[in-house]
């Protein structure tokens, strides 16, 4: 008797059509995706790799780092879901790019790709480019870039304040040992001495009263936003050039929240750094960002400057991003939400993934992908709506009105 797995495929015709899985066709999928995976492991398990084959140029040298049709795989013995599918932004100099969207649409993924820490081997870069243009002048191609010289770089030039400040430390160090480590490792002539300086001065900058005495304690010892402030202070304690900030305000009270975000930003004019702010508030993002990358289904479905997104929205899932933020006005006395849900990741559909959630379909829809239509230099939305410029002009004069008041 055949085992048969059960998952929900999301279709134009029926919302629920069932797919089943037969064990025979799951580990016949589970054969086929081990000898990709193998593929790229083997490629990335090479050593001595001279620097000329992950050498590369900027297309624009204002920019710390260009994605360019980056896919991210997960190989599962269900399928292979496409996390991150062909997604291209631009992280200027000295900019602030905020990345929002719904859990699940490969925000983080994308963020872990350009560190070099998808999960192995499941998870593996399959296609694109991700070029970084580091502290010595020299432009890498991550994605060819060996795991041993990503070490020099991951924590030194680029930092990362992780989503999860309960697991990230490690809970049988102490919070100085954890840090000193840090600057040990990426500070040249640093000293036992001089990293736990260092150490308890990044407490200090981030507001932890008595850092002397967290510095020799556990994390269970903490609260969780003691511990994301900690997460805060290592990540910039060699002054990266380029800061990924994970939802770097989830486990914070709101005046702690403001007393951060302006941390990052006093950090990135001391340094003329960049930062990739990643998270689901879109007032954070109104605050903090200069240009914004709106993501859904592992694809990036508009993006612009703050001002263009926030005032002129032209997808259909902006809008209603930004409608379901509360801000007083509701509808019979209950909030705004996206109808419907987010297609399977496995068997994503060949048109608009939004389709079965937007209220603007037309016939056009129901065709290809839609590509990127672009209203300005720098603001682009991929729906078929929007090419005419007119997509949202009434939607986004009622948005304009409430960030007004």
């Amino acid at each position: 008797m055949n085992i048969k797995r059960f998952f929900t495929r999301k279709t134009v015709e029926d919302e629920s059509n069932p797919l089943y899985l037969t064990l025979r066709e799951e580990m016949r999928i589970s054969r086929e995706n081990n000898k990709i995976i193998k593929r790229f492991e083997k490629a990335k398990a090479r050593k001595n790799v001279p620097e000329e084959e992950y050498l590369t140029t900027m297309k624009n040298p204002d920019n710390v780092v260009e994605f360019e049709d980056l896919h991210t795989f997960f190989f599962t013995d269900v399928g292979t879901v496409k996390a991150v599918n062909g997604v291209s932004f631009d992280v200027p100099q000295g900019k602030i790019v905020g990345i929002v969207g719904e859990s699940g649409c490969g925000k983080s993924v994308t963020s872990l790709s350009l560190m070099q820490l998808v999960q192995e081997p499941q998870g593996q870069i399959v296609k694109g480019s991700i070029r970084y243009r580091a502290s010595n002048g020299k432009t890498y191609e991550i994605t060819k870039m060996p795991r041993n010289r990503m070490l020099q770089i991951r924590g030194n030039d680029i930092a990362m304040i992780f989503q999860e400040p309960m697991t990230s430390l490690n809970p049988v160090f102490r919070i100085g040992d954890q840090m000193d480590e840090v600057v040990l490792l990426h500070v040249e002539g640093a000293t036992e001495k001089s990293a736990k300086a260092r150490s308890i001065e990044m407490l200090k900058l981030v507001g932890i009263a008595m850092p002397e005495k967290i510095y020799d304690q556990y994390p269970h010892e903490l609260s969780g936003g003691m511990r994301q402030r900690v997460m805060i202070a290592m990540a910039l304690s060699c002054d990266p050039r380029l800061i990924i900030a994970d939802e770097p305000t989830t486990a914070l009270d709101v005046t702690i929240q403001a007393q951060i975000l302006e941390l990052l930003r006093e950090i990135k004019d001391k340094i003329n750094g960049s930062i990739m702010l990643i998270t689901h508030d879109l007032g954070v993002i109104a605050e903090m960002a200069d240009l914004v990358v709106v993501m859904y289904a592992g694809r990036i479905i508009e993006q612009g400057t703050v001002r263009e997104i926030f005032h002129h929205p032209k997808h259909p899932y902006t809008i209603g991003l930004m409608r379901s933020k509360p801000s007083g006005k509701t509808v019979d006395n209950r909030l705004y939400s996206i109808k419907g849900q987010v297609p399977n990741p496995i068997n994503m559909p060949d048109h608009c993934y939004f389709l079965n959630r937007c209220d603007r379909v037309q016939p056009e829809c129901l065709g290809e992908y839609p590509p990127m239509f672009w209203h300005s230099p720098d603001h682009c939305a991929a729906c078929y709506w929007s090419k005419t410029g007119e997509l949202c002009d009434d939607e986004g004069e009622r948005e304009k009105e409430s960030n007004d008041e």
